[in-house]
């Protein structure tokens, strides 16, 4: 059994941008303390929801530092460092360790894509540049690679690959991992809708965008789960489901931003090609909202 790196509720933290889209750290500050403060137990830094597709190398380097400098070790900060370029992500990677990341989560290679084989060679280079744990990163919608359950297992034989976040959607997939990996590898759901069926299936908490906005909600559903206690998970889940879908109602991170914005956070706006919701959405991401209470 290898060590865990958390449990419960991670967050995939935005990046708060000013108007001429550089990065606002002060908000960033701000959030990272509302999620300590709020039961977060980890802060995903440079991942997917945090634009980090979109950052220079010094933006990367520079976020990474500031979140585990603004942590300051009250929980694990998880560091976004894949790439498709394998030497890239080394690099990256290396740059994490040397700045205090607790963890790295890496991404499968997009655009040019590998096969299996290539994801384990890719994987297992990554892995052994560093004495950081790794999170494989499995979201086959956006980069068009699935990692199989069969590559899981043999990359969970790697010594400090330690985590897979599975944003694949397949659920029979997830749990054909959990049979083939046991104890030698966590998984964290990558989907806010699916915290309470991973965690059924032996999954130890969610990387989630959700906690954006309700940090303490999200921790308690996945707690709940960890205590087995399901049917007060999925009766908390339900009531969220509706704001929870419409963070997806158009592509990450648009409408959490739009969300936080709405709380008064001020993150600002994505960078292109990323682009404001239409207004009708918009009105339907605030209804959702209320309904919850979370704004009047």
């Amino acid at each position: 059994m290898k060590n865990t790196i958390f449990t419960g509720a991670g967050v995939a933290i935005a990046t708060p941008m000013y108007a001429d889209g550089s990065i606002n750290y002060d908000k960033l500050g701000e959030l990272i303390d509302f999620n300590i403060d709020n039961g977060t137990d980890a802060i995903i830094i440079c991942g997917t929801t945090g634009e980090s597709s979109t950052m220079t190398d010094e933006e990367h380097i520079e976020c990474i530092k500031f979140a585990v400098e603004k942590v300051n070790h009250r929980i694990p900060v998880i560091a976004g460092t894949g790439s498709n370029h394998t030497d890239y992500a080394i690099h990256l990677t290396q740059e994490a360790e040397a700045l205090g990341a607790d963890a790295v989560l890496l991404v499968t290679p997009y655009y040019n894509k590998t096969s299996q084989r290539g994801l384990i060679q890719h994987y297992t280079a990554i892995a052994n540049s560093t004495k950081l744990p790794c999170i494989l990163y499995n979201v086959p919608s956006r980069t068009g690679v699935n990692i199989l359950p069969e590559t899981v297992a043999k990359l969970a034989e790697v010594e400090n690959i330690v985590a897979v976040k599975e944003a694949s959607g397949n659920i029979s997939q997830i749990a054909k991992v959990a049979a083939l990996c046991g104890d030698k590898i966590d998984i964290y759901s990558g989907n806010d809708d699916q915290i309470v069926p991973i965690m059924a299936l032996g999954g130890v908490g969610v990387i989630s965008v959700l906690s954006n906005c309700m940090p303490f909600e999200t921790h308690e559903i996945a707690s709940l789960c960890l205590e087995n206690k399901y049917p007060e998970a999925r009766e908390k889940a339900g009531r969220l489901l509706e704001f929870t879908n419409m963070l997806f109602c158009d592509v990450n991170p648009i409408p959490v931003k739009e969300a936080l914005n709405l709380m008064g956070f001020e993150v600002g706006e994505c960078r292109l090609p990323l682009v404001k919701m239409e207004q009708e959405k918009i009105d339907k991401l605030k209804a959702s909202m209320e309904k919850i209470g979370l704004i009047k």
